[in-house]
């Protein structure tokens, strides 16, 4: 326990933070070592100018900033669980980061190397000649029978290449002070892109305290790691192609995979993406097949080849493994590394380490007597400080300068001086944390700040055509085009039906136009699912606002937030292609349709439908003015405005079709519906003609919302796209080209008797099928022609003995 302080220790300190948080472990807190005062009341080094700057911002601006800090963590989109909308969430970062003085990190930063050279050693002789079972210096029984050690990768790494490059370690003080270690992160070591968060979010809310603060910086670190990537290539070492394997959006930690993608300049890419042929590791993209040097991966062992290790995984590559043999393609890390992770390896590493490297352990394990130190945390109010118990998520990165090779110097590994903290009993996952924390390891100086650009070391070829863009990447940018027109045409069509909902006189004069908007949405009956659900068609005032309401629910596929889960899930595709601030209406879009519920009011939600709308032109303005245009712009471009041109021939057709008001009015919400009612009326004032509006809707190439436009549109981006050497048009293109002879061929002065004559109905009729035929069938044509539809790998045969 901690001794209880005189107030004549603390008095020097004039911080009220500090006696309160001594009362409070002079009161029962576990523990004889606190991570901010030593045993006398005194603080550690490092602690005094952080306190003395949050103690002068006083409670109210502790939260200010606290709130700015939360904000900055939702706009950059950092959650757990990204996934899962329903339990999505960010973590709260304390203003008040972890300091670790220079002599503790020495200490710790000494014996995070050795254990990196030791577990290295220790692959070598499992995975080779297994001396180490021989000798009984391991569980050999345990070992064998864990599903971590796969037989597949003996003697699969390349002789003189070290199997671990980059490794995580889990730690915790003891109530002695000593460091000890929970984990080891070795197949998919996380951390690093939330831990460099965090200190970019500190820096940004709090830049007084961050500026001014002698601690060491991060990015260096992440410089070196991409240093040794590099060095790790087998071939093309003047410009090597390093990519990060995900297992794709539905991983908890896919933020932090298109984050350090992003920051490494590196493609972010699937298991569907890359396919081995003749022992190399080659990337689908759009300009065809192009060679893998590196991977960064961040899927666990078994996972990552189907053909040699777990036959029925979907996230790996089948051959990986035959590749990585052959020397094909460098992995960070090694596969098979899993085993290393066995807690039951922890009490024979002491005599491990003196038979493989002569030393004596300097990092030991935590064991069931362990206690924990405390260390503080702000409440939620931020008005108190409180002692709890911290976990450190550690990073070691080999050093380039071995590059692949080993080497027997005791630098060949660095540590990253900081890492990711969160609160929680020892050796809880970080995943289950609600706060974090930034570490900072305190330097003798301040520390210049390191550019997320590095220096060129050689040549480079200049590319802007994008033919380096992942198939995969480019079908989901298609299609976050198309369901973020589709989520427009909808947000547009309920507003107008919301509108004439407003104007409905509870059931004493009936709005017909209000039935026909019902069936552009395609709203005919009560979505309930009990045993009240109405079949019949909707009739009165109160069914009708019910019906409409409920497309702020997700029961329907069609509704508001269904729609939008689907733009979600292409957008964190393509997170790492998405600018900064696209991202951040993308939050403030998630945020518009978090507050989406049957009971917001009709006028609210006509609100709601046209702050959408404003929003989705927003991101989508944002992208046209910050994203190159190159093929993936293209491509979500092309899917814009297909789905476009799509909703407006259908909303035509809707017209000749409508069994109750098929007159003016129609024609009046369907200028408002596609935003072109104030262009029609400074061109014709105030009275509607049906060839007038027809003129304006569909051969109107001036206009960007008739088909005429669209379709001269669509037709630029695809000449523009990557195509085959055949002399003879393709599929999309014979599609586009039916499409605008039926449109360049329409006769114009029988349509323009529209209102009066059966025969031009019938013609618009005709007109508007000949567009929807081809037009309907233009998106697998184009992903026929450009998109990878690769088939899930399945084992034939069981590698299982018993099976």
């Amino acid at each position: 326990m901690t001794a209880p302080v005189s107030p004549s220790l603390i008095a020097p300190l004039a911080n009220g933070l500090v006696e309160d948080y001594l009362n409070q472990l002079g009161k029962g807190q576990p523990g004889t070592f606190d991570a901010m005062l030593d045993g006398q009341g005194q603080l550690r080094p490092g602690w005094q100018s952080l306190l003395g700057s949050l103690e002068t911002l006083g409670p109210e601006g502790r939260y200010h900033q606290h709130e700015e800090i939360q904000r900055l963590l939702a706009e950059n989109g950092v959650i757990f669980n990204m996934h899962d909308e329903a339990q999505g969430r960010s973590w709260r970062l304390d203003p008040l980061p972890w300091v670790i003085d220079e002599a503790q990190w020495q200490a710790l930063e000494a014996g995070l190397t050795q254990r990196s050279r030791l577990l290295s050693a220790i692959y070598d002789d499992i995975y080779g000649p297994r001396t180490l079972f021989d000798a009984g210096l391991l569980p050999t029984q345990a070992l064998l029978a864990s599903s971590d050690l796969l037989l597949p990768c003996h003697d699969s790494l390349p002789k003189d290449h070290a199997p671990i490059t980059f490794h995580g370690v889990d730690v915790i003080q003891d109530t002695q002070g000593q460091w000890r270690v929970m984990a080891d992160r070795l197949q998919a070591p996380s951390g690093t892109g939330f831990a460099l968060e965090n200190r970019i979010l500190m820096a940004r809310a709090l830049p007084d305290m961050y500026r001014n603060a002698p601690l060491k910086r991060l990015a260096g670190f992440l410089d070196l790691h991409h240093r040794t990537l590099i060095a790790m290539a087998y071939q093309h070492r003047d410009n090597p192609t390093l990519i990060l394997l995900t297992p794709g959006p539905a991983s908890p930690r896919y933020f932090e995979h298109a984050y350090l993608a992003n920051y490494l300049n590196i493609a972010l890419v699937e298991g569907q993406d890359l396919v081995v042929r003749d022992t190399q590791v080659w990337l689908r993209t759009l300009g065809g097949l192009q060679p893998v040097d590196v991977i960064l991966r961040h899927c666990d062992d078994s996972y990552c080849d189907p053909l040699e290790l777990r036959g029925d995984s979907q996230l790996g590559v089948p051959g990986l493994l035959q590749a990585m043999r052959a020397g094909g393609v460098a992995l960070s890390n090694a596969l098979g590394v899993g085993i290393l992770e066995s807690p039951v390896l922890a009490d024979y590493l002491p005599a491990l380490c003196e038979h493989l490297l002569g030393e004596t352990l300097l990092l030991a394990n935590a064991d069931a007597t362990t206690q924990p130190a405390t260390a503080p945390i702000f409440d939620s109010y931020l008005q108190r400080l409180a002692p709890t118990t911290l976990n450190l998520r550690c990073f070691v990165t080999r050093t380039p300068a071995g590059g692949a090779a080993k080497t027997p110097a005791t630098s060949e590994y660095q540590v990253m001086p900081g890492g990711l903290a969160w609160v929680g009993e020892p050796g809880s996952p970080s995943l289950s944390s609600t706060v974090v924390k930034d570490v900072w390891v305190t330097a003798a100086s301040p520390q210049p700040h390191v550019s997320q650009l590095r220096q060129a070391r050689g040549p480079v070829v200049a590319t802007r055509d994008g033919t380096d863009l992942p198939s995969r990447v480019a079908e989901s940018l298609f299609w976050l085009g198309r369901y973020g027109e589709r989520l427009d045409t909808r947000a547009r069509l309920l507003r107008e039906a919301l509108l004439r909902l407003m104007e409905y006189d509870q059931d004493e004069i009936a709005d017909q136009l209000l039935d026909e908007l019902l069936l552009a949405l395609d709203i005919t009956t009560l979505n309930e699912d009990d045993e009240h659900r109405l079949l019949a068609p909707l009739v009165g005032f109160d069914q009708k606002r019910t019906a409409l309401l409920a497309q702020f629910d997700d029961v329907d596929p069609q509704a508001l937030q269904p729609l939008f889960a689907q733009l979600m899930r292409n957008a964190r595709s393509v997170r790492d292609h998405l600018g900064d601030d696209s991202w951040r209406v993308v939050h403030q879009l998630r945020q518009r349709i978090a507050t989406f519920n049957p009971s917001l009011g009709t006028s609210a939600a006509r609100r709601a439908c046209e702050g959408l709308s404003a929003q989705l032109a927003a991101f989508f303005g944002l992208c046209n003015e910050t994203m190159p245009h190159h093929y993936g712009w293209r491509f979500m471009d092309i899917g814009r405005f297909l789905d476009r041109v799509l909703g407006l021939l259908s909303l035509l057709k809707l017209t000749l079709n409508a069994s109750h008001t098929p007159g003016l009015a129609l024609w009046e919400v369907v200028l408002a519906t596609t935003d072109n009612f104030t262009a029609y009326r400074r061109r014709y004032r105030s009275e509607l003609h049906p060839a007038a509006i027809l003129d304006l809707l569909l051969f109107d190439e001036t206009n960007p919302r008739s088909v005429g436009y669209m379709l001269k549109r669509l037709e630029r981006q695809m000449e523009r796209l990557p195509g085959t050497t055949s002399p003879y048009r393709n599929a999309e293109r014979r599609l586009l080209i039916q499409a605008n002879a039926a449109l360049h061929l329409a006769d114009i002065d029988r349509l323009s008797h529209l209102a009066d004559t059966p025969s031009a109905q019938k013609a618009l009729e005709q007109l508007l099928d000949a567009l929807i035929e081809p037009l309907s069938a233009l998106s697998e044509a184009v992903g026929q022609s450009h998109f990878s539809h690769v088939e899930r790998p399945r084992q034939l045969v069981s590698m299982e003995p018993n099976a």
